[in-house]
């Protein structure tokens, strides 16, 4: 008897064949498969460090940049204090008093004038319109317009003053008088004109008040609402309103520029305020000058907190009684 016992396919040779083709076709699409994707990581980690080299390389340029506008602003920040009043040029004129100044930026919109001519004296704080560089440029402007107004023109009251600033302002902001593409930029002044021989004090403001403290109250003597630089018919006639104080020994005035009311800060992160300002200076008008500012300077930082100066922040705090 003769027994044929046909052999499964899947143990034939042919099978076996198939089965280590099979293998092989797939360890080698394995094989394919894994360089494609380190060829692809390698591929992102040269875009990468591409990236990060054009990054860095940009990063350097900012630097660079970045320190050259700062040292640039550095400098015009010299140029402005060079043109303000020196310290030594406040104290002779007016002994009892103070200036504090606290720019938002390197360079500020806000500035602080003092001229002094025969028996009269002039102080002036102003906010110009912006602040940083724009503001810087304005201040400039500003403070070359009242030297020359006072200066040459010999110019003593306080409203032609303004109406002459305004029309310096308007004039220089523009081509011509008929140019229609004026520059809309201005600024809020509180000018004290004072006369040492009558014993009188001129006080002219635009948007800008003056803070007299005398009898242990406060007096607000307000400006007119308009900016210099942006008052209409500023050609045609004067629309400045001028006031006039007979000075008192014991008076202390103020005149300040809006950033020291406007600081946000304090527990709930709110502005500071005028009603707040008004209770200070009421608080520590009798004290010298010097602490004065002090007291000023701490009031602000403590309730500025963590928080960014929003604003500019002057304040000039004297005594017009000479």
């Amino acid at each position: 008897m003769h027994l044929i016992v046909e052999t499964p396919f899947f143990l034939t040779r042919l099978a076996k064949v198939l089965y280590i083709i099979t293998v092989v076709v797939f360890i080698f699409l394995i094989f394919r498969w894994r360089t494609n994707r380190l060829r692809k990581a390698n591929q992102e980690l040269k875009e990468k460090e591409i990236i990060a080299q054009q990054v860095a390389k940009q990063k350097e340029e900012l630097s660079v940049k970045n320190k050259s506008i700062t040292d640039s602003l550095i400098y015009a920040k010299r140029i402005q204090e060079a043109l303000l009043p020196s310290d030594t040029t406040i104290r002779n004129a007016c002994p009892q008093s103070f200036v504090l100044y606290k720019p938002k930026d390197i360079v500020s919109g806000d500035f602080y004038w003092m001229n002094e001519k025969q028996d009269k004296l002039f102080i002036a704080a102003v906010d110009c319109t912006g602040h940083g560089v724009p503001g810087a440029f304005m201040s400039i402007i500003g403070l070359e317009l009242l030297d020359n107004i006072t200066n040459d023109q010999g110019i003593e009251e306080a409203d032609k003053i303004l109406y002459d600033l305004n029309k310096g302002i308007s004039l220089t902001l523009s081509k011509d008088a008929y140019d229609k593409r004026t520059i809309r930029d201005g600024m809020d002044i509180s000018l004290c004109v004072i006369d040492r021989k009558k014993k009188q004090m001129q006080f002219a403001g635009a948007f800008r008040p003056l803070y007299l403290m005398r009898d242990n109250k406060i007096r607000e003597i307000k400006g007119d609402r308009f900016s210099i630089g942006m008052m209409e018919d500023s050609m045609e006639k004067p629309m400045v309103n001028v006031h006039t104080i007979d000075l008192k020994e014991d008076d202390m005035v103020y005149i300040f520029t809006d950033g020291y009311a406007d600081q946000f800060g304090g527990s709930e992160g709110k502005k500071y305020k005028y009603r707040r300002f008004r209770h200070l200076l009421l608080n520590i008008h009798k004290l010298p000058v010097e602490v004065q500012k002090d007291y000023l300077d701490k009031s602000i930082e403590e309730w500025k907190g963590e928080l960014e100066q929003v604003d500019d922040i002057l304040i000039i705090g004297f005594k017009p009684y000479l």
